[in-house]
């Protein structure tokens, strides 16, 4: 007698479609999701939000050794 199993199934299907599998599968989903912004955010350059806004902290003249240079 030869006994046959069931092949590509790690887990039975009944469990596959329970309420705290797909909770379970939802926070794995969104914390692979996190795992890889912030691993893309690594390799990216840093932003520096002052090279686009230019606040009422710069100087309105230069305070340089060579005064006729350009701010």
């Amino acid at each position: 007698m030869r006994l046959v199993l069931p092949t590509g199934l790690v887990l039975p299907e009944s469990l596959l479609h329970s309420g705290w599998f797909a909770v379970w599968a939802t926070f794995v989903a969104i914390n692979t999701l996190m795992y890889a912004a912030l691993s893309v955010s690594k390799i990216l350059p840093k932003i520096y939000p002052s090279d686009w806004v230019h606040g009422r902290n710069r100087r309105t003249e230069t305070r340089s050794i060579y005064p006729d240079a350009d701010i």
